[in-house]
């Protein structure tokens, strides 16, 4: 499931530009899948299209710090404030990933403090992991 939504963010961004400068790529953790098979198919195209953005810009708008681990990718559809929260992982010298842990429809100003800490223990073992194989 994964990759068919990485196939079709690329072929989306391949379509709008024909030389494309991207800062970081984006990949997905399983729960971002699980999260967009619960939501509109047109907020899941809309969230695609803000990360392709996200990756050629910097627009606190699509991507911004949360503190100083995570992040969110911001996307409004249908008066819905959807988020994907992700972090950081410049480990490759060729390239820098962003990897999004999991998404949720914000109902309030801040960003729910129980979201937030998912997302630091996802980010803890996906680098324990990573050293340790």
């Amino acid at each position: 499931m994964i990759k068919s939504f990485q196939i079709w963010k690329l072929l989306l961004s391949l379509l709008m530009s024909k030389e494309i400068i991207r800062y970081f790529r984006t990949i997905f953790l399983e729960q971002v899948p699980v999260f967009f098979k619960k939501i509109d198919r047109k907020a899941v195209q809309k969230i695609l299209y803000h990360i392709d953005l996200a990756e050629q810009t910097n627009d606190p708008r699509l991507f911004k710090k949360i503190n100083d681990n995570i992040w969110e990718f911001r996307t409004k559809y249908a008066n819905l404030q959807y988020r994907l929260l992700a972090f950081w992982d410049r480990t490759d010298k060729e390239e820098t990933l962003v990897v999004a842990v999991h998404g949720f429809i914000k109902k309030t100003d801040k960003i729910p403090l129980k979201e937030i800490d998912a997302a630091e223990k996802v980010r803890r073992l996906y680098f324990s992991d990573k050293n340790n194989p």
